[in-house]
């Protein structure tokens, strides 16, 4: 991936300059379902750049935040949460969390402080391979001095050389101080990406990413699992913006659920998902939300290429 990156637009001097003075790197945070991983990165960052509910598997997609500052440069990589997986579809999530592990300089393997020690064959096998790991204890909101102290003592018996952050990320207790451990830690390198940006992810996906929250926001039980949300028309004039979405379901059945009586369930949607994409953009929007089914997405490799989680 990096060998991809272009620097062109630095000359030589300035490549020295950066690479003498200037840290950069890729920091990948991994770990189960609703631990945390999303809310971390968006406070990291400042920006709502990963969508969060108290769903599982809500992130499906691996989603880079990039966060400047003096001397610094740290892309972060938000990852769907690791589970057994069911589908092709979750097969292919998984493929997402095992090339974070490859490619990155550190990784932020990220627990719920409630919860037993899981997943110490991952956390060991990362640790052997050279990566700067830190294991993020979060939701320290939740629970007395006493028992985070107990918490990170039983982990540290266990993984005796990683270093243990409790954090909140909901509220942002210790955030920073992971931030600090992160930026002493990364390697000297120019940035990877133009400083004005702070996520790689196109306009068309972040926003069908906020419907598709909306959908696990208020619809229940399999049916927002089953979606795949898709922006065919973003048009953009001089006073608002006109947006055609498409929401894939698997079978007829669904599709008259979301729509609801009278359209009722599907009009809440729209005005939901028309408020934060507003204020995304900043301009007026004109949304609409069409239903289609595609049998079976889920488990055919073809329409996953089309939706391009290949």
């Amino acid at each position: 991936m990096r060998d991809t990156l272009l620097f062109c637009k630095f000359d030589k001097f300035l490549i020295y300059s950066f690479t003498m003075n200037h840290k950069a790197g890729f920091v990948n945070i991994i770990g189960k379902p609703n631990c945390g991983k999303s809310t971390l990165i968006n406070k990291l960052i400042g920006e709502k750049l990963c969508i969060t509910t108290h769903k599982q598997q809500t992130t499906r997609n691996r989603i880079m935040g990039i966060l400047n500052g003096d001397n610094y440069q740290i892309i972060l990589s938000d990852t769907p949460g690791i589970i057994d997986p069911k589908y092709e579809l979750h097969k292919f999530m998984m493929k997402y969390v095992n090339t974070s592990i490859e490619d990155a300089d550190i990784i932020i393997f990220i627990a719920d402080i409630n919860y037993t020690c899981h997943r110490l064959d991952l956390i060991e096998k990362i640790s052997k391979n050279n990566k700067k790991i830190f294991l993020v204890l979060n939701k320290m909101d939740t629970c007395d001095e006493k028992t985070i102290n107990d918490k990170i003592n039983k982990w540290q018996s266990i993984l005796k050389s990683i270093d243990i952050i409790p954090i909140s990320a909901l509220n942002g207790k210790n955030v920073d101080l992971l931030k600090s451990k992160i930026i002493q830690n990364l390697p000297i390198h120019p940035p990877y990406f133009d400083e004005s940006l702070f996520t790689t992810q196109s306009t068309r996906f972040m926003l069908s990413e906020i419907i598709r929250e909306k959908i696990m926001l208020n619809y229940h039980q399999e049916l927002p699992y089953c979606c795949q949300v898709e922006i065919y028309l973003f048009k953009e004039y001089s006073h608002n913006i006109d947006i055609q979405a498409l929401i894939f379901v698997e079978r007829e059945t669904q599709k008259y659920i979301i729509i609801g009586k009278k359209g009722t369930k599907l009009k809440n949607l729209i005005l939901l998902s028309s408020q934060d994409i507003k204020k995304a953009l900043n301009k007026d929007i004109n949304l609409n939300i069409h239903i289609k089914v595609n049998k079976n997405w889920r488990n055919d490799k073809l329409k996953l290429k089309k939706y391009r989680y290949i």
